[in-house]
């Protein structure tokens, strides 16, 4: 009987599919690393979202482990390299929280755009201001994608009912090309954009990639919406792409720096928090009541089939 180890708080249909199909599940999501490395040794796997990051020294403890199945989009809280040299396939639920991140990044697009922070907090100080909140409107834009994966795909999606150009960038994709998207070069990604929206994973190549040598090549000004990894960009770039208004507004679910007290120590934490044309989310971009339901869905349909 396969035995699998999870380690975090998942939805319960995981459990209940892979019980069905008689795998034995040990479900722990109080589990701290360290009671982890104890118990991962009777396991042929292990199920994880971000609590910590298994690596090298973590697997060492795993000598039965075949497959790591993460409850959301991506691997950067595992040591790929380190898996493969022992053998581990790798399972991602990128599907189960697609809907959701495109849907958040539109929100925190369409708030920018029409300066709703802004405005909110200045009635709450009793000022009505018309003009100076005058927005822009989405339709007739050029919103370009950077990655088109499945976070990538469902935001081309839905932004389809708003009449926009939607045009992608993949340096790992060819011939993608469709109803949603239009497959373009990062030269006419810089010429034609509108509002730029990462979708792309945090790799050795990605890290730091947006500084202001990216984004100085862009023609016109931009909206900036940051939902995949926080270490992809640099923020005191973006913070002067505003200040020279190369950029009309930034949004972000994800810093390279997350949490207290952490955050607030940042250099750049003070000027970010204290501009009305950023907008912040606690990465919570891929984390509704339906993705928590979808990705252990997803997961658990993702491990019975590598099983089987």
């Amino acid at each position: 009987m396969t035995r699998i180890l999870i380690v975090d708080d998942l939805h319960p249909i995981l459990m209940e599919k892979l019980q069905a199909a008689n795998v034995f599940v040990d479900y722990q999501p109080d589990a701290t690393r360290a009671e982890a490395e104890i118990l991962i040794k009777d396991f042929d796997g292990l199920i994880i979202r971000s609590k910590f990051f298994v690596d090298a020294a973590f697997l060492a403890f795993a000598p039965k482990l075949r497959f790591i199945g993460r409850s959301g989009a991506g691997m950067d809280n595992i040591d790929e390299v380190a898996a493969t040299k022992q053998n581990i396939t790798l399972i991602a639920a990128n599907e189960g929280n697609r809907d959701a991140v495109g849907e958040h990044m539109i929100g925190m697009l369409l708030s920018l755009m029409n300066n709703l922070r802004r405005s909110h907090t200045q009635i709450t100080e009793q000022q009505w201001l018309r003009e100076e909140n005058r927005g822009y409107e989405l339709k007739g834009s050029t919103v370009a994608l950077i990655g088109y994966g499945h976070n990538g795909q469902a935001m081309a999606k839905k932004l389809s009912g708003f009449d926009v150009n939607v045009i992608a960038y993949d340096k790992y994709k060819t011939g993608f090309s469709d109803t949603y998207a239009h497959e373009v070069s990062m030269e006419e990604v810089v010429k034609r954009a509108d509002v730029l929206s990462f979708h792309i994973p945090l790799t050795q190549e990605t890290k730091g990639l947006v500084d202001e040598e990216y984004l100085r090549h862009f023609k016109k000004p931009i909206f900036f919406l940051m939902g995949a990894r926080g270490a992809i960009v640099n923020v005191p770039a973006v913070l002067k792409g505003l200040d020279e208004d190369r950029i009309r507004g930034a949004a972000f679910d994800v810093l390279p720096t997350e949490k207290f007290p952490a955050l607030a120590e940042e250099s750049w934490y003070a000027d970010l928090i204290r501009r009305d044309n950023v907008l912040l989310s606690p990465h919570v971009a891929g984390w509704t009541f339906e993705s928590y339901y979808k990705l252990s869905d997803v997961l658990a349909d993702k491990i019975l089939k590598h099983l089987n």
